[in-house]
């Protein structure tokens, strides 16, 4: 028996009538992005896309850039089928009028796929998401396009929050001890990586006379009020 997650704007029952019929646990959540911060856990999320596909896919969007490991399925009509391509992100698709067998077989394998993944290799900090698998990094879910180094202090950054840095200790933890070169390098990866988290540069802080640290907010209006 899993623990289900549904998102959705309509009446329970009317998003995949099937669901009523198989002994999971089902929670029904608005399909607002607002109500993901405290939706529950889930082993399985259905994401309505019957009615707006639009909205239904900025909240997969969502999903995905937030970190979270758990399978998505869209539930959509057989028109919405054709919208439905690689950019959405999902692991699986459904459709509304599929019968209870199929739904529960499809919830077999998407919560069987998930269990079998390795352990989750990114870090997620203020609107940052870093896949130290792929080192790849992505700010609001948009790629950001980075060198070698500056993918390694923006990971050393996010993997110790608030703490401040000497420039000596960022040359020594992310460079080596056999750098040669002077803390100026620091200074020019720092501009550098600032310039490509565009308004999220003031996650990199300066600290006066010390070094940097990597700022962390709750919220927007945090980090506005910080700037």
């Amino acid at each position: 028996m899993a623990q289900l997650l549904v998102l959705t704007s309509a009446a329970p029952g009317d998003v995949l009538p099937s669901l009523g019929l198989l002994s999971h646990r089902i929670r029904h959540v608005p399909a607002e992005a607002a109500q993901l911060v405290n939706a529950p856990q889930s082993d399985l999320v259905f994401v309505d896309a019957r009615v707006d596909l639009v909205g239904a896919k900025a909240l997969c969007k969502i999903l995905v850039t937030s970190g979270s490991p758990t399978p998505i399925v869209l539930v959509v009509t057989e028109g919405g089928l054709t919208a439905v391509n690689s950019e959405w992100n999902v692991d699986d698709v459904v459709l509304e009028s599929a019968g209870p067998a199929e739904v529960d077989a499809r919830i077999r394998l998407a919560a069987g796929r998930a269990a079998k993944q390795p352990a989750s290799t990114k870090i997620q900090a203020s609107g940052v998401v870093i896949d130290e698998a792929s080192y790849s990094a992505k700010v609001r879910g948009r790629p950001l396009d980075l060198t070698f180094k500056e993918f390694e202090l923006l990971r050393f950054f996010a993997t110790h929050p608030s703490r401040v840095f000497t420039r000596e200790q960022l040359l020594s933890e992310v460079w080596g001890y056999d750098y040669f070169g002077g803390t100026r390098t620091v200074d020019v990866h720092v501009r550098r990586l600032r310039a490509k988290l565009g308004d999220l540069e003031s996650l990199i802080g300066t600290v006066r006379n010390v070094g940097y640290r990597f700022n962390v907010y709750e919220d927007e209006a945090e980090r506005l009020a910080g700037q």
